[in-house]
């Protein structure tokens, strides 16, 4: 590849990693904020026998905000938030194929004395086990413990930490242990929370629950 071709790509996908990251942590901000306000807002509400209605101002604006357990709506209009956790991903996929698959600095020869055709697989391959370890854990009785899940993070991480260290230069390392993680959450959105929240979209609209 040509090396100015290489270069805008390299800031391109950068800058669209960075915005798209913005986007999914400040949505994801906002909405944990919300949780938060009407886990308030219901408590004093009930004791006042009024309703919980969260007020904000922006952009010139008043905005009236309330917490619905059933669709007044058809399924159609609801709005989703998926695109940010994909581009994020996509975009730093992108990103780390461009600066270490096709470039240099993937493998350090004074750590492991291996070729890159070797070396591109077991990144990949960190990354998606990662998560099948991760949501197989989830879904055992261990997610059901804060503490015990906790624990087994903290080693999950600092034994993937270790292995990558050991076949991978420092930079590259780090960077598929940020990604494992970027995978983890980027797959819990799309392979969990989203499929959960179309059952209980089709279940609300069908009349089967509130």
């Amino acid at each position: 590849m040509d090396f100015s071709i290489r270069e805008w790509l390299n800031l391109a996908l950068r800058w669209t990693h960075v915005f798209a990251g913005i986007m999914w942590v400040g949505q994801t901000y906002y909405f944990t904020w919300l949780d938060r306000q009407f886990a308030r807002l219901e408590k004093t509400a009930a004791e006042a026998g009024q309703s919980a209605d969260l007020w904000m101002v922006h952009s010139g604006g008043f905005y009236r905000v309330e917490k619905k357990k059933e669709l007044g709506v058809s399924p159609e209009l609801v709005h989703w938030f998926r695109w940010e956790a994909l581009m994020t991903w996509l975009s730093g996929m992108l990103l780390m194929v461009l600066v270490y698959y096709v470039g240099s600095g993937l493998i350090d020869p004074d750590v492991a004395d291996i070729s890159k055709q070797a070396a591109v697989p077991i990144g990949l391959g960190a990354l998606i086990g990662g998560w099948l370890i991760y949501d197989i854990a989830m879904r055992s009785p261990l997610g059901k413990s804060t503490a015990g899940f906790a624990i087994f993070a903290l080693v999950m991480t600092a034994g993937a930490g270790w292995g990558l260290l050991h076949v991978f230069s420092g930079r590259a390392a780090y960077l598929h242990l940020g990604a494992m993680f970027g995978t983890i959450m980027t797959a819990n959105v799309w392979f969990r929370i989203l499929p959960a929240q179309k059952k209980m979209i089709a279940a609300v609209a069908a009349g089967g629950g509130d």
